[in-house]
């Protein structure tokens, strides 16, 4: 007699993998376009044109520090979403980084008083938050189903 043993290759994913697996592509596709814009100088300018002078001089008086743990978010969850779509373990570590650099971030934002200058970018962050929290509850589910290898 065999025993039967579910192995990630042969079990078939189902429809929520796949949406949150791509949503988690698109979503962090668009992240690194708008961390790619707060480094170059005229996705500054375009910032700072939308600021009053003391939301400006909140934002860019930020300590370098708050810069690397947006990356760390926003390249994580690329990575990890990109493992997550390859049904690879590795997208549950890779996903809980990117979502520590978010709490780190948001952290951040409310020390050096950025919601309080700024009050949209809390239900902003606290959305980029939620999703991070979602795509690595979705990898655990997918690890706890045999779907990731």
């Amino acid at each position: 007699m065999t025993a039967l043993t579910l192995d990630a290759r042969g079990t078939r994913a189902p429809f929520w993998f796949w949406g949150m697996a791509g949503f988690g592509v698109l979503w962090n596709l668009f992240g690194i376009y708008q961390f790619i814009g707060t480094l170059t100088p005229a996705g500054r300018a375009a910032m700072a044109a939308g600021m009053t002078a003391a939301q400006a001089q909140v934002y860019f008086s930020l300590p370098t520090w708050m810069t690397v743990v947006f990356a760390i978010g926003v390249f994580g969850g690329l990575l990890g979403s990109l493992a997550l779509s390859a049904r690879r373990a590795a997208a549950m570590p890779v996903l809980a980084v990117s979502l520590l650099g978010y709490l780190a971030l948001f952290a951040g934002d409310v020390y050096f008083g950025v919601f309080d200058a700024m009050p949209g970018q809390l239900a902003i962050l606290a959305f980029v938050v939620v999703v991070a929290a979602a795509l690595l509850v979705t990898a655990r589910a997918a690890r706890s189903r045999a779907l990731l290898r």
